[in-house]
């Protein structure tokens, strides 16, 4: 059967109940104003209201409706509603859309599944890059606006699949991972961002022994941390943590010397034995993970990295202003890391991001850095707490549809 005649069979039926962000311009601006003062309150403001929608239609063949158990609340959805993203992504996404991308739920006959979501190309009809490639994989994002779909880098910003902040959203098979019972839905639904840690932490080659430096300590610092200790032979592990919750979290995950943010650069300068020279360093750090993504976490994570060292950038920094002379200079590699793939391996074997998460989020039980969760119609005072986490003793805050 075609997938035309799919899509004509799989009429919705039923009503979900979801948080949905349209493109209301004067509201967009309102909560970017608010929020200045008050981060996450563009919720109130802001063009992200509580509905109660049609069930998705299953696009065709392969597509699943699933159930959403748990729904975290990541960096870049609070930048969406408090009006803080960048525009630059406007034309990859589809009004309106339900948010949610970090999501555990459960199809029909009751299996959970984690949801990987970027929407790839076997999702949107296309044939996979490579045998085996996961939907991040690929040198080549026009798929991502076009095929069976409206335009949507992931679930959670397409307009045709609805997203994790709901009751239910639609899926394709090559998005979910069916997991274990050993797996707590806290843990599963924290395999998201562990696959971005995992995927920064592998980003570039990191050598036996090598000092690495982790800007931020919120939920992708922290998976980096323990990306980096389980999969990569890095010696010591710096980290920048504020909070002494964070502080604790790291250290559990592998790292070595936790510090205020501040103290960053003089940790570095002590365990490498470098010169301070103006606002760098002589030397530094082989690799800097910058989960912060600023414009001073930027010049900073080039200015402690070695030079010839390398900087991966984690952290979403938007539109800003930086001084690239010290790049330059120090002929610094700067490498973006968005979502996750397939990794290679030190020794030369391939694994997929998400398959690494499942198993790291076990083993570390990262299913401890959700620190709260919400029902959908607490909205409002779930993005405050989670744009306020770390000044509140919290890591990751969820939707909770259970």
């Amino acid at each position: 059967m075609t997938a035309i005649a799919l899509r004509h069979l799989a009429v919705a039926s039923a009503f979900v109940k979801a948080l949905e962000f349209g493109r209301e311009e004067a509201r967009y601006a309102a909560a970017a104003v608010t929020s200045r003062f008050r981060p996450g309150s563009g919720a109130s403001v802001g063009p992200l209201k509580l509905v109660e929608t049609s069930s998705k239609d299953l696009p065709g063949e392969g597509w699943h409706r699933v159930r959403t158990r748990l729904a975290g609340i990541c960096g870049s959805d609070l930048a969406t509603v408090d009006g803080a993203s960048s525009r630059y992504f406007e034309p990859w996404v589809s009004f309106p859309f339900i948010p949610g991308h970090e999501v555990v739920g459960e199809l029909a006959d009751g299996t959970r599944v984690v949801l990987e979501p970027v929407l790839g190309h076997e999702a949107r009809g296309f044939a996979p890059p490579f045998e085996g490639a996961a939907p991040g994989d690929g040198n080549d994002y026009r798929h991502l606006v076009s095929g069976d779909l409206e335009p949507g880098i992931q679930i959670g910003y397409c307009e045709s699949t609805g997203g994790g902040w709901s009751s239910e959203f639609v899926a394709h098979e090559s998005q979910l991972h069916r997991i274990p019972d050993s797996l707590t839905d806290e843990q599963a639904v924290m395999v998201e961002p562990t696959a971005v840690g995992v995927h920064a932490a592998l980003r570039v080659p990191i050598a036996e022994g090598a000092t690495v430096a982790v800007l931020g300590a919120g939920t992708m610092g922290l998976a980096a941390v323990a990306a980096l200790r389980a999969f990569t032979p890095a010696g010591t592990i710096i980290v920048g943590a504020k909070h002494p919750e964070q502080k604790d979290l790291a250290r559990s995950l592998g790292a070595t010397d936790v510090v205020a943010p501040s103290e960053v650069p003089r940790a570095v300068r002590r365990i490498t034995g470098s010169f301070q020279i103006g606002d760098d360093l002589s030397g530094g750090a082989d690799v800097v993970i910058d989960a912060v993504g600023s414009a001073a976490s930027v010049e900073e994570a080039i200015g402690i990295t070695r030079p010839r060292g390398s900087v991966v950038l984690v952290g979403m920094p938007g539109k800003v202003a930086i001084d690239f002379t010290a790049l330059w200079h120090r002929e610094t590699h700067l490498v973006g890391s968005y979502t996750y793939g397939t990794e290679t391996l030190a020794d030369g074997t391939t694994r997929r991001s998400f398959d690494m998460a499942i198993e790291l989020a076990a083993s570390a039980d990262l299913g401890r850095l959700v620190s709260a969760t919400y029902a959908l119609e607490d909205y409002e005072e779930a993005l405050r707490h989670a744009a306020q986490s770390g000044r509140r003793g919290a890591v990751k805050v969820c939707f909770d549809l259970r």
